[in-house]
């Protein structure tokens, strides 16, 4: 059975989430409250996706939330439920760790699309007959077949939408690669969010595999279109 913990403490809304998602054919994990969060995590380890409402009561808000999953799991799919006068939540949610984020309010098709696409990203396998178990630009090594990446012999614990856009850049070294096919390639064409995902995500990458995140030397910016890898 397909595992999504839904963390909101609005009964109602919960409620509608889970009945939707149940519909989707979900099996729906519900929380009220952070701690309760964090502590269905550790009862079903097999959860894949997880929708994480920001304003939450307690001492523990969403953020904190993804901060902690992420600590522990970086494979978890994880989606912030965000207002929509709440732009610069959609930002700080991706950058704890938040592989998307779904304003409300919102449609149950949309939010159901969100996890499929989620879903798929992490169940799926970017693994060919045709490919190598590994691809090799130091001082990165991409093990395809674990979806693991090494940065001069030291792991670099990656997300699953990370894992995706190293992978396309390792696929692509040299390449001005636009917003728009990034966007494409990884969250797939029917990605009903904003192409400034990209960027933060991007940014996050920086922060993991650049020695100095503000002056990058491997993820470079082709200003007004996208990004380059640069090693090769």
């Amino acid at each position: 059975m397909r595992k999504v913990l839904v963390l909101e403490d609005e009964s109602n809304i919960r409620s509608f989430v889970v009945i939707n998602l149940n519909r989707a054919g979900y099996d729906t994990i519900e929380a009220g409250s952070g701690e309760e969060a964090l502590a269905q995590i550790q009862k079903n380890p097999d959860i894949k996706v997880a929708l994480l409402d920001i304003m939450l009561p307690g001492e523990m808000d969403g953020f904190e939330v993804c901060r902690r999953i992420r600590a522990g799991n970086s494979q978890i799919g994880i989606i912030m439920l965000t207002a929509r006068t709440q732009e610069m939540d959609k930002v700080t949610g991706l950058m704890t760790g938040a592989d998307d984020y779904v304003t409300k309010p919102f449609s149950p098709a949309e939010l159901t699309a969100r996890v499929d696409a989620l879903y798929r990203r992490i169940g799926g396998s970017t693994v060919s007959v045709h490919n190598p178990d590994e691809i090799s630009q130091p001082p990165f090594v991409l093990n395809v077949r674990n979806r693991t990446l090494e940065k001069s012999g030291r792991r670099v614990k990656l997300t699953q939408v990370e894992y995706a856009i190293v992978k396309l850049f390792m696929d692509n070294p040299g390449r001005a690669l636009s917003r728009e096919v990034i966007l494409e390639s990884v969250w797939g064409r029917d990605y009903m969010g904003e192409v400034k995902i990209v960027d933060v995500n991007i940014r996050r990458l920086r922060i993991k595999l650049e020695d100095d995140p503000q002056n990058p030397m491997y993820i470079t910016t082709v200003w007004g279109f996208g990004y380059k890898w640069e090693v090769e």
